[in-house]
């Protein structure tokens, strides 16, 4: 393979951005002309990976380089950032062709589809980055391109305080993620990759220290990837374009996380605590968030939250020492969540951006395209024998059984549950009679929107299956497959998960076949269990509190003690030292007079 193909790859993008901010007017055809060349580079750079059977080593430039760090700029080409490469591009170029509808009467268009772009080499920066100091740069550059396109709507107050909540609560994961990185870099004295890996085993470090470093590095994927408990602002993204629920909230940057993870699982495997609080974490947050899209009524909200929750089965997976399994879900997960993201939109863009599922109701017969593909979606989702979803979440749950029954056990229900949540919004949406005047006039999008619906379908079903899988997910990780499956209780948890999925739909074909009103109200569900309100009152408190401090410091502190302390003393002693003044020379010579006598009394007193 051309080692500059790689560079091509990421830079491609970068250019479009610079193109369409700076001097383009027919931005969105430039930006999906050139995105989908972007994916045919990198489908290219994949083929010569698996041609080749090794990882790629494109050129690298020096950057930093001092006595103890090396800092390149390089990329690392391999089995894993193939994954993320194909997901990528490929998930970005259906996009792009899809915003030219969604967006076609936007005011912005040409500022989205440049903040689209810069979001893709962004995110290409992180896949393809062979060190940690490179990927912390773009890591941050995809946190400020997601604020713009979720601000996108800017004038929208919801907008622009979902861009903020959700830049704010990355910057507290990051900031624990930087802290890791400078931990890894004090012991090893590298943040390369490859170079890391080498000498990882080889130093002597404590299970304390190497735990607290693992861990604070897990901080960035708990705020990339939405865990608890920086989960908050993934559901308020949604306040964006729905192109970009497909793109950033689904297929990729909240993959982000995951694939950190897994690039560093050679350290993750080196601390049993550290695993044990990534599993847990991970799978308490595929329960909570499958609990909440149970009663979620905005159709892209119940997705985000199901996004939570396929992403806490990932995290929970690298935890169980199944990274390859982990990656496996992402890569299925991303077709069929941007899959059913987009089909959400189309369902949007035809009922004039109706989101409440309560409104809608018999599209399946106005909408036939739209009605089948996102019923492949949903079936991927909810692990329909056959599908994507199926195999790959079925490899997680088998992890778990091996490694963890009682993570066994929630990773079952939170199976169940998406079941049910999933179930729900397919019957109320595309079966039954129109609940809206909106939902009478329902019609499938034009070709650009219903071609990357139909593709996207496609490898809904395909993505999965063992033979297709397994090649592209390469050696390394389809040799991890093989480990897991060879672990033994493959039937069993085939048969509880293909129960789970029987179980949790019957219950909600039963309660919403014919519902024309949510029979089922769990107030703190609605309500995700008050935690929004609960930061908000802590935030509130804390900053009340701190006010009241810095008040007490400035009143008594600065301004009492410093300010008008020092200035009194200073004017009380030039109030004294005034009194030395008399203006009389009789005085002074009898002050000097004074004055020599004491310093002779003084003297013979020696």
């Amino acid at each position: 393979m051309d080692p500059h193909l790689p560079w091509f790859v990421l830079l491609n993008p970068l250019l479009t951005a610079a193109l369409i901010h700076l001097a383009l007017r027919r931005a969105p055809a430039a930006a999906t002309g050139l995105s989908v060349l972007s994916a045919v580079l990198g489908l290219i750079t994949a083929i010569g990976i698996w041609f080749s059977g090794t990882p790629s080593a494109p050129i690298e430039i020096s950057w930093i380089q001092l006595a103890s760090l090396r800092i390149p700029i390089g990329l690392l080409v391999d089995p894993l950032s193939k994954v993320m490469l194909l997901v990528v591009t490929g998930v970005g170029a259906l996009v792009h062709i899809y915003s030219t509808v969604y967006m076609a009467k936007d005011e912005s268009k040409g500022r989205f589809f440049g903040n689209l772009s810069l979001f893709m080499f962004s995110m290409l920066g992180i896949v393809l980055a062979n060190n940690f100091a490179m990927m912390f740069i773009f890591w941050e550059l995809v946190g400020v391109s997601s604020y713009l396109l979720i601000g996108h709507w800017f004038t929208r107050d919801s907008a622009a305080a979902a861009a903020n909540k959700a830049f704010l609560t990355n910057r507290i994961g990051d900031f624990g993620f930087m802290l890791g990185i400078l931990l890894l870099w004090s012991a090893s004295g590298t943040v390369v990759f490859p170079e890391l890996a080498a000498k990882i085993g080889s130093l002597n470090l404590s299970a304390g220290f190497l735990t607290a470093a693992v861990l604070l590095v897990f901080c960035g994927a708990v705020g990339k990837s939405a865990q608890l408990p920086l989960h908050v602002w993934l559901p308020d993204a949604m306040e964006g374009p729905t192109p970009v629920s497909a793109l950033i909230h689904a297929a990729t940057m909240v993959a982000a996380g995951v694939y950190m993870l897994a690039r560093i699982s050679f350290l993750i495997t080196l601390s049993p605590a550290a695993q044990s609080v990534i599993a847990w974490i991970g799978i308490l947050t595929a329960v909570f968030a499958a609990l909440l899209a149970t009663q979620q009524d905005d159709i892209k909200r119940i997705l985000a939250y199901s996004t939570l929750s396929q992403l806490g089965y990932m995290v929970s997976a690298i935890g169980l020492a199944a990274p390859g399994a982990a990656m496996f879900h992402l890569f299925t997960h991303a077709f069929f969540k941007a899959l059913l993201f987009l089909g959400a939109g189309a369902i949007i863009h035809a009922l004039h951006h109706e989101q409440n599922i309560w409104k809608m109701g018999g599209l399946a017969k106005s909408m036939r395209l739209t009605f089948l593909t996102f019923a492949l979606g949903y079936l991927a989702l909810i692990g329909c024998p056959g599908l994507s979803g199926f195999f790959s979440k079925d490899l997680i749950l088998l992890a778990a059984w091996q490694q963890s029954k009682p993570v066994f056990a929630l990773g079952l229900f939170t199976a169940l549950l998406t079941a049910f949540y999933m179930t729900r919004l397919f019957v109320v949406v595309f079966l039954g009679q129109p609940r809206s005047a909106a939902a009478e006039h329902g019609h499938d999008g034009p070709v650009a929107m219903t071609a990357p619906l139909t593709l996207l379908a496609l490898l809904s079903v395909v993505a999965g299956w063992p033979f297709i899988g397994h090649t592209l997910m390469g050696h390394d990780l389809a040799e991890g497959l093989h480990k897991i499956h060879a672990g033994g209780g493959a039937e069993t948890v085939m048969s509880l998960a293909t129960a789970a999925f029987f179980v949790g739909g019957a219950i909600a074909l039963a309660l919403y076949s014919k519902a024309k009103r949510d029979p089922l109200r769990i107030a703190p569900l609605q309500n995700k269990f008050y935690i929004d309100e609960i930061y908000a009152a802590f935030i509130s408190a804390t900053q009340d509190l701190l006010a009241s401090v810095s008040n007490w410091i400035d009143r008594w502190i600065l301004d009492g003690m410093l300010v008008r302390g020092l200035s009194g003393a200073t004017w009380g002693t030039g109030f004294l030292l005034r009194f030395l003044q008399f203006g009389n020379l009789q005085a002074y010579a009898f002050l000097f007079g004074l004055g020599v006598v004491v310093l002779i009394y003084l003297m013979a007193l020696r």
